[in-house]
């Protein structure tokens, strides 16, 4: 073996050990999170009661109480990213981010890209239409109409299914609502517990009495990143076998 040959051999020995480590630290978040004392969550503060911000401007919710638990169990800090939400996955595959908590439904297209933990909640989508509006009384209504959706969502998802129907897409699901006020859409689809806030806020909207869809939220983290899913798994469950979970569903959510 002459001296370029062994030259070659040391680099590429250098390079597996540097990419075996970059694997390594790429999938050990829970390591990192105890090692630097923070646990960062990105989230979209657009959706009550998961995520909004309080008249302090602070965000709270729902997702920021399971996101606390994990956290405290950690022993380390929580600090909120406040981001659109079609943002999250990349920034939990970046590291940005070590997990992702914001009323996140699991699909086939975000599971090639994030792995989710179990299921936190079960959830719906509804449709909200204005209290004077007659033509749109249930989900066969919805073809051809103008539909408005939070982008990168379930609503977004199924609105995009229905035939001839014009999607138009918002950053935030209240701007959704706004338009349908203003009547430049026909229906918003969206999670039932923000329709919920948005119907108790506006009386000149309401919610159909129809579930569109059923679904579950879970936490998003990255791809192979099985030690900090199990501990998250494990919060989950002990959440609500203290009943610990049900304190927060029912200051957040009540009956």
């Amino acid at each position: 073996m002459n001296k370029y040959t062994k030259w070659i051999a040391m680099l590429l020995v250098v390079l597996m050990v540097a990419g075996l480590s970059a694997c390594s630290s790429d999938e050990d978040t829970l390591a990192e999170v105890r090692e630097e004392g923070v646990l960062v969550m990105g989230t979209n503060a657009e959706f009550p009661p998961f995520e909004y911000r309080d008249e302090s401007g602070d965000v709270v919710g729902f997702d920021v109480e399971i996101a606390n638990a994990i956290a405290d169990d950690l022993g380390v800090e929580l600090i909120i990213e406040d981001m659109d939400f079609g943002a999250i996955i990349s920034a939990v595959n970046s590291g940005k981010v070590d997990f992702g908590i914001a009323g996140m439904t699991v699909t086939e297209d975000r599971l090639e890209n994030v792995d989710f933990s179990d299921a936190y909640f079960n959830a719906s989508q509804v449709i909200i239409v204005k209290t004077d509006n007659t033509d749109i009384t249930s989900s066969a209504d919805l073809p051809g109409r103008i539909i408005g959706v939070q982008e990168g969502t379930t609503g977004d998802l199924e609105a995009s299914e229905i035939e001839g129907a014009e999607v138009m897409r918002y950053r935030k699901g209240i701007d959704a609502v706004m338009d349908l006020r203003n009547g430049k859409v026909e229906a918003v689809i969206i999670d039932a517990l923000p329709a919920a806030v948005f119907e108790e806020k506006n009386d000149d909207i309401m919610v159909l009495d129809e579930y569109f869809t059923e679904e579950e939220y879970a936490i998003a983290v990255r791809k192979g990143d099985e030690a900090f899913l199990a501990e998250i798994n494990r919060v989950i469950a002990e959440l609500r076998e203290s009943g610990r979970y049900q304190e927060i569903y029912d200051q957040y959510i009540g009956e």
